[in-house]
């Protein structure tokens, strides 16, 4: 059984996406010197994907397409299997490859389900309905930040609406050249 892990792209000022949603910021703060060596590191352990429906269809329209072919995480997101928690979609196409596989109910239960189904790790992208949903329920075992170096001043955050404060332990600081950190936490009970 792995762990299940929740990463998040991150303004400087903790938004994760802008106020309407958006993520141009990400856009903006991108270069030629960001390396994603540690993303590929990273995704070695990684066995599934499980996204909320908006995610999906971000993630849908842009990963499985030759646009993306440039990419170096393009490869293992589009040959992991996905899951798209929605009690909305009838089906979830991933281009022309495999589609994921559409999980309705119970957020928790289906996070649960997946952890013990795969030996290896589950991560959760972006979703930030279902990251703050898992994180309130103390089912995610890892936390991902990556800390994009511009300030947007508002926006929509992942951890918003907890009711209840989540501790956390530092298990490493990644700094790129290009401003970028990844920060790793254990997420504790």
């Amino acid at each position: 059984m792995g762990r299940l892990i929740i990463e998040q792209i991150v303004s400087a000022d903790g938004f994760a996406a802008e106020p309407d949603g958006g993520m141009q910021f990400v856009e903006d703060a991108s270069g030629p010197d960001l390396d994603d060596s540690g993303q590929l590191e990273m995704l070695k352990g990684v066995d599934a994907i499980l996204l909320g429906a908006n995610t999906y269809r971000m993630f849908a329209s842009y990963w499985p397409t030759p646009q993306s072919s440039s990419e170096t995480v393009a490869e293992p997101i589009n040959r992991l299997p996905k899951h798209v928690l929605s009690n909305s979609l009838d089906s979830a196409p991933w281009g022309e490859l495999g589609p994921a596989t559409v999980e309705g109910g119970n957020p928790v239960e289906v996070a649960e389900r997946l952890k013990s189904s795969y030996a290896g790790d589950v991560i959760i992208w972006g979703s930030l309905e279902l990251s703050q949903a898992l994180l309130e329920a103390g089912v995610v075992d890892h936390l991902r930040l990556r800390v994009v170096p511009a300030l947007i001043g508002s926006g929509l955050g992942f951890s918003d609406t907890l009711s209840q404060r989540v501790k956390l332990a530092l298990v490493s600081t990644e700094p790129q050249p290009s401003g970028h950190v990844t920060l790793v936490y254990d997420v504790r009970g």
